[in-house]
């Protein structure tokens, strides 16, 4: 069993662990621009965040633009919002064929790599958890969803053929996490879970899986995070053979928790948006001790954002997440003991 996933099982206190690198930026003065566009940025405003809540992990933000723009895509960066791709790179099969793999470290990349440098130095030595997305997600920012979605069953041979060339570099740009200091790797997979059971077993898991394979080891570990993800998905999901799974709104995470083995950890699903955006902090205090209430007999379960929390979700909200937490653990003590 992998690091992350034993701390996780091994503990008898729930464990909180939301996606949350861009509300940092208020604290230290920064845009979301500044966050993607400098290491130095994007350390401080996670690690304020660790600070202030003396979080037991900490993280890279989650830009799924970075990676298509590396083998690329245009991109543009917005001074308050995330980054997206604009456009598609590859239109046709013969440019998937002439798809050039680039290198870990190419264009923004390197940001990211030396963000999780500087936090895996912290004298208070978190788990690192870097981020990158999944293959199918990034063959979707190449070729287009809606295209990609329909390659997957008027073409599959090509589809494979993209998914090779994203599958090869994501594996070497997770093994460079690795060697900048990263203890584990997020990988986020959204996209596919626009995808049928079966097509995300095809498509995604058998990708996920090549990624696990070369990169999972005991010091090492892999979450893979499909926020579009439902129910009747688990199986195929489960194909991947990782065992740390973090899933969005959609997910029944009650019935999940039923679905899997209790060695396989779940993570999730407080909507970004819908909760900490928009809710009142009332609203977010209620929420959380809901999710913490229905899932009191699983120690495999982890309290999360369903997605990565959004820029302009002010540190009042994550308060009243982080309060909640402490409180629901001062009531219950050691609730597995």
């Amino acid at each position: 069993m992998n690091m992350l996933a034993n701390h996780i099982l091994s503990s008898p206190r729930k464990l909180a662990m939301p996606i949350a690198v861009y509300p940092g930026a208020d604290i230290i003065g920064a845009t979301v621009e500044d966050i993607v566009t400098s290491s130095e940025k994007q350390f401080k405003a996670q690690y304020e965040i660790h600070k202030r809540y003396s979080t037991w992990i900490v993280q890279s933000a989650m830009d799924l633009s970075v990676e298509a723009e590396a083998f690329g895509s245009e991109i543009e960066i917005l001074p308050d919002d995330i980054p997206v791709v604009r456009g598609r790179l590859l239109t046709n099969n013969d440019e998937i064929d002439k798809l050039v793999v680039p290198d870990p470290g190419t264009k923004r990349t390197q940001i990211y790599l030396d963000t999780i440098a500087r936090l895996s130095n912290l004298d208070t030595k978190p788990f690192v958890l870097a981020g990158m997305i999944g293959p199918f997600s990034l063959a979707g920012r190449l070729f287009g969803v809606s295209e990609s979605l329909e390659m997957t069953m008027t073409d599959p041979d090509v589809m494979h053929t993209l998914l090779g060339k994203s599958c090869e570099f994501l594996t070497a740009y997770a093994k460079a996490f690795k060697d900048a200091g990263a203890d584990g790797i997020l990988i986020a997979e959204p996209t596919a879970g626009l995808l049928s059971p079966r097509a995300l077993d095809t498509f995604s898991s058998a990708y996920v899986k090549k990624v696990n394979d070369a990169l999972s080891e005991d010091s090492f570990s892999i979450v893979l995070h499909n926020c579009a993800a439902r129910i009747n998905h688990i199986p195929a999901v489960l194909e991947s053979g990782v065992s740390i799974l973090h899933f969005g709104e959609p997910m029944d995470i009650s019935k999940a928790l039923m679905s899997v083995p209790e060695t396989t950890v779940l993570c999730g699903n407080l909507d970004p948006a819908e909760v900490f955006l928009n809710a009142t902090e009332q609203e977010i205090t209620n929420q959380t001790e809901y999710l913490l209430q229905s899932t009191s007999n699983h120690k495999n379960f982890v309290i999360s954002s369903g997605c990565d929390i959004p820029p302009g979700v002010t540190m009042n909200k994550l308060d009243a997440f982080y309060k909640a937490v402490q409180n629901y653990t001062n009531e219950y003590g050691e609730i597995y003991k």
